[in-house]
């Protein structure tokens, strides 16, 4: 596994394609709201990309599906864990709304993820989303130089499993299928990250690594399914999904968020 370490300069090129990514996301981020259709957002977020002087790092993406990725961005609401092509149903109130933006910015790539919740009122939704942030935080701790790659993957299961959630029931499922990964020049680089597993293995951690972490939790089981389309994921149990994402670098002492709106 060749885990490829980032010098300074290129450090400094992956916060401002992380800053784009960030403003972008918090743009389309604002304008969700009922009525709205995810085809609304996507274009909304190809006028930002080119105003930014950017490319996504999604439309035309082939991967391992038989067609290209259609779309600027990933926009997965409810069921849907990650991977959601935008169409033109209109959101409703009640809705999670998760946004997933990539970009090419002067060579480099970033990556990130939010969740938007549209009028939800079901505290179980509402518990589901803040866990997922709070696993996402626990993980992007755990990217320190002299940790393991698992330590990551571990902090994001036990913050899952740790939930307190309402009426006494077990904390929430992470999903298996789909994992974190290595970025830089190129949206998918080593390692692979997976957001369960027992900490302390794999890889050491060096600073100048660079990572997209990105807990994907469920309210139900764990178990998903791709679609006909060759790319929408949707839980398998129907029950509502959340995906959040952020692009860090390895620190000597502390990770670096390089996906923060104030790096461009």
């Amino acid at each position: 596994m060749a885990i490829i370490i980032k010098k300074q300069d290129e450090l400094d090129r992956m916060r401002a394609a992380g800053g784009v990514a960030a403003r972008i996301k918090l743009e389309l981020a604002k304008a969700v709201s009922p009525g709205a259709t995810t085809h609304d957002l996507d274009m909304y977020a190809k006028e930002l990309i080119q105003d930014w002087g950017a490319k996504s790092c999604f439309i035309g993406y082939k991967g391992a599906a038989p067609t290209p990725y259609p779309a600027y961005t990933c926009i997965s609401v409810n069921d849907t864990v990650v991977h959601g092509i935008p169409n033109r149903r209109p959101i409703e109130l009640g809705d999670l709304v998760s946004i997933d933006v990539g970009v090419y910015f002067e060579g480099f790539v970033g990556d990130n993820a939010t969740t938007v919740m549209v009028g939800v009122t079901d505290p179980d939704v509402i518990n589901l989303v803040q866990t997922a942030e709070l696993a996402l935080q626990r993980a992007i701790e755990q990217a320190v130089e002299g940790k393991r790659l698992s330590d990551i993957s571990h902090a994001v299961e036990k913050a899952a499993k740790a939930a307190r959630r309402p009426g006494g029931k077990p904390g929430y499922a992470v999903v298996r299928d789909f994992v974190g990964h290595g970025v830089g020049r190129s949206m998918h680089e080593e390692p692979q990250i997976k957001n369960y597993g027992p900490p302390g293995r794999g890889p050491r951690l060096k600073a100048g690594m660079t990572l997209a972490i990105e807990p994907m939790l469920n309210l139900g089981r764990a178990e998903v399914e791709v679609m006909s389309d060759h790319w929408t994921v949707l839980t398998r149990d129907r029950l509502p999904s959340c995906h959040v994402e952020h692009t860090v670098a390895v620190g000597k002492k502390k990770a670096e968020i390089l996906t923060l709106p104030e790096n461009v």
